[in-house]
Order: C-alpha cells, then structure tokens, then sequence
C-alpha cells in the first residue's frame, strides 16, 4: 500500500506519489534565528527527521530543504537592542540550532538556505509577479494583489470576504485590497537593504519560502512543512505567490503540518518567554529520551509541555534500550553454548519449538505494524507501540528459555538476532532513538569492566557452593545500586 499523508489542502489522507519516481522533494519552514533555540524549534525538526529516515528506509532518496529566515524584523529589533549586526546575529544563532538539531540525532538538510543570501533569486520572483500583474509597486515596496488570485483562501478555508470582515487591519491607502501583502519592503534608517528595480530594501516574509523552495527544489514538489500556525497567512500566501508566478498549480503537491508544543495550552515561544533553551534540556535529558517524547505523540496533535512528561518519556525510552541491551546479552550468552557437530540435527520438542516459533511471528508482526503505522500519515505513536509489543514478547521468551536445553537454546539464536535487528532497524535507523545513549566516559567504561569482574568472581564462588561471598558480593554491589539478576543464560548487572 503506498504511504498515505494527510493533506492540509484536500483536508483528506491522499497516497503520496511523487513528482520524480523513487525521489522525494521537501521544503520545511525554518527558524527565524534571532535568540536560543528552544524545544518548540527541535518539534518539528524531529518529526521530519523521523519522516525523512522512514522514507529513505523504504527505499526513497529524499531532498530535503530547511530555511533560515535571516533577515527578519525579530533579528532587525534585536539588532538594534543590542547594537550587534543582523547576519552576526542570526549566524549565531544559526549554528546553535544546528549543533543541538546534531545533538539530537537530527540529519542535517541537504540545503539550509538564508534568505541574505538569497536576494537575487527573490528579486527575479518579484520582477515576474509585477511583469504578470500579480503585483504592483507602490513607493518603493511590491504589494501582491491578491484578488488577481481567485482561489485566495483554499489552504486555510477560509474566504476573502469572510477575512476582510473578520480581520482588524492597519488602514494602508496604498493597497488596492486591505488583505494585499508586502513582498518587497522599502529600506528604513538602521535596516539591511540590497538594492532592487524599485530602490533598496529587503524582501518580505512570505516571497522567502517561495522563491527558496522553486529555486532549490523546483514547482510542485512533493511535500511542505511547517507548524500548524503557519498556514494562515504564511503559507497561504506561500500558494498564492508562487501559483500566480509559476502559472502551473500546485506549488507543492501536499502541505503537512504539525501541531504546536504548547505549556499550559499555550504555544511554546520566545514571545511569551515559557520556553527552555534546548542547551538546558539537553543537559537535564539525554536526547533520545527527547526524541522518544516527540515521537510518542502523533504529529498533527499539540504536544503538551511538562517535566512529568518528559519524565515519562525518559523512562519509556530507557524500557526500550533496556530491551536491546537484555537481546544483546541473550545472544552473546548463546553464541558461548558450546557447539556440537550434530547440534544443528538435534530436534526441538514442542515446546521449544513453539516458543521459538511464536517469537520468531511476533518479531515478523511487529515489522508489519510498524511500517503500516509509519505508511499511515507517518503515525509514530503507533509504530512505536509495536516496538514494546514485542518487547513484551522478548521478555515471554526469556523465561521459557529457562527450561530450554542448551541445544534448544543454540537454535534460538536466530530468532534473537533477528529481534534485535528489528529493534536496530525500526526504533534506531527510522525513529532514531536506540542510537541517542549517553556518551561513556573511560571512567564509566572502567566501571563496566570491574562490575563484570565482580560478577565473574561471584560466579567462581557459586560454583565453589562458597554462598557466603557470593552473596556479600550481590548485596554490596546492590547497596552502590547495582542490581544483579541470574538467569540460567548468566547474569547482567543494571544500574
């Protein structure tokens, strides 16, 4: 079944067929980098990582374009607040979202586009729009025209009379229609300008993305995103720009947005200062436990802010590297069963035939769920439901290995690789998540290895029927928090 998205402009799921066979074209709405970086920033950012990873594990190879909205009045004010330069502003800012997007295990875009440094290309777009009567020069600035674009409101549903009545507007006597937009602005004392056919001056919000996305991915491409408050009027008049410029509709082939990360049911945002800096919360969270609260949630919905949930969220992640490490030790325990020639020969009972059986169908279940989760509107929450799925069955199958005789246990060997391929593949290649661990330190390694040491010593001692220090060595270990659990497979030790 193809992949099926959620089109904002059909208001439907529609299959997604892609302009160029096996090739899928993105354009995302990038930050305006003005000030830190903060969760409500990594939100969508994770969700097109988890999209983008998804679509190139079934085989797509995607381009994707994110923006950066270097000149902007937010940057201009904040310019000259602090009397630093606009681009030495922005620049900064930039590259710490960058470093955090990294951090978070995000894949870089393969063009971040700044609107500084593309003055030409939005030049040419606003020369073509005049040329075409779709807009119209008054004293130094461009307005669109928008009622020269008749399908003005199919994006958002809303009607242009409906806007007007519904909509306070600073009065303008320039403007043919109130609603008309600025794609070029006019210079001001202290701005950034660039000279254009109609004097200096620097471009407006929306001719950005426009011209950006055709220049780098060309008309119609396939998917655009951004976060739901920018589909009135930004990307609005995203459609009406660009359609009345290209003549050749749809400028993108389907528009997905994503809901807000609100606290309080308020929108996350620098404005109303109810944001953490990403630094901060990557210092306090571990970034696959950052992703794993992003991606719990569908991403069309809103996505409720709170250190509850974040909790929450670290502690199913930990579950799910928990499962990976437990397989990891489930395997290398079998692979040190001794191998006879015939072990291969040897018959399972019913039994251990059944239980390998029934692991080796969840393992194959859990794949399905999975991508038809991911081909269902890109339903994280879902597909990482059927990754616990089947840790629950892992852990079924660890107590029957119990009873299971070492040749029964040898020929499990495949079906618990297999698993944590699975777990590899899906929660770590697509959702990013088993590969986001805490960097260990030598110390921390050093740790490992005298854990192991102790456990090791222990073992020697059990076998020795020396009860007394192998239980001084589980109880001591246990008072510095390290629990240790015996399985007929070995032990392994948690913190």
């Amino acid at each position: 079944m193809p992949i099926q998205i959620y089109n904002t402009l059909s208001r439907k799921k529609e299959p997604l067929i892609p302009r160029d066979p096996g090739c899928i074209s993105v354009y995302v709405c990038g930050i305006t980098p003005y000030d830190e970086s903060h969760l409500g920033h990594a939100v969508p950012s994770i969700i097109w990582d988890a999209i983008r990873r998804f679509l190139e594990f079934q085989g797509y190879q995607v381009r994707l374009v994110q923006n950066f909205t270097d000149v902007d009045d937010k940057v201009i004010a904040r310019a000259q607040k602090t009397g630093e330069e606009v681009l030495a502003i922005s620049h900064r800012y930039a590259q710490e979202y960058l470093e955090a997007m990294d951090a978070l295990g995000v894949k870089r875009a393969h063009v971040y586009p700044r609107v500084s440094q593309e003055i030409p290309a939005i030049i040419e777009m606003v020369e073509g729009l005049i040329e075409k009567n779709h807009a119209y020069v008054v004293g130094g600035d461009v307005y669109f025209d928008i009622t020269t674009f008749p399908e003005y409101g199919k994006l958002s549903g809303q009607r242009l009379d409906e806007l007007e009545s519904g909509t306070r507007l600073a009065v303008d006597e320039r403007k043919r229609h109130a609603m008309d937009f600025a794609i070029w602005k006019s210079a001001k004392p202290g701005e950034p300008a660039w000279d254009s056919p109609w004097g200096k001056g620097r471009p407006g919000w929306h001719i950005e993305c426009s011209a950006m996305a055709l220049k780098y991915l060309g008309n119609q491409f396939d998917l655009h995103g951004g976060g739901v408050d920018l589909v009135f009027p930004h990307h609005e008049n995203e459609v009406a720009q660009s359609e009345a410029y290209t003549g050749a509709p749809p400028f993108a082939r389907c528009w997905v947005h994503n809901g807000l990360l609100q606290v309080k049911d308020e929108k996350m945002s620098k404005s109303l200062g109810n944001f953490t800096p990403l630094t901060d919360l990557l210092e306090r969270y571990p970034a696959g436990a950052i992703r794993f609260y992003v991606l719990s949630s569908h991403y069309r919905s809103p996505l409720q802010y709170s250190e509850e949930k974040l909790q929450e969220a670290r502690r199913g992640w930990e579950r799910l590297l928990t499962v990976v490490e437990n397989l990891s030790h489930l395997i290398d325990s079998v692979a040190k069963i001794d191998a006879v020639a015939d072990l291969k020969d040897e018959s399972l009972d019913g039994k251990a035939a059944g239980a390998i059986g029934e692991l080796s169908e969840a393992v194959a279940a859990a794949r399905t769920k999975f991508i038809s989760a991911m081909e269902d509107d890109f339903n994280t929450a879902s597909a990482m439901a059927s990754l616990f799925e089947l840790a629950r069955s892992i852990n079924t199958f660890e107590g029957q290995m119990a009873e299971m005789t070492d040749a029964e246990r040898r020929q499990s060997l495949h079906v618990l690789q297999d698993a944590r391929e699975a777990f590899e593949r899906l929660g770590g290649d697509v959702l990013g998540l088993l590969d986001q661990k805490v960097p260990s330190t030598g110390s921390e390694e050093l740790l490992g290895e005298l854990i192991e040491l102790l456990i090791n010593v222990r073992q020697r001692a059990r076998e020795q029927k020396d009860w007394a220090t192998a239980d001084l060595i589980r109880d001591e270990l246990a008072r510095l928090g390290v629990k240790l659990e015996d399985s007929p497979l070995g032990t392994r030790w948690k913190l």
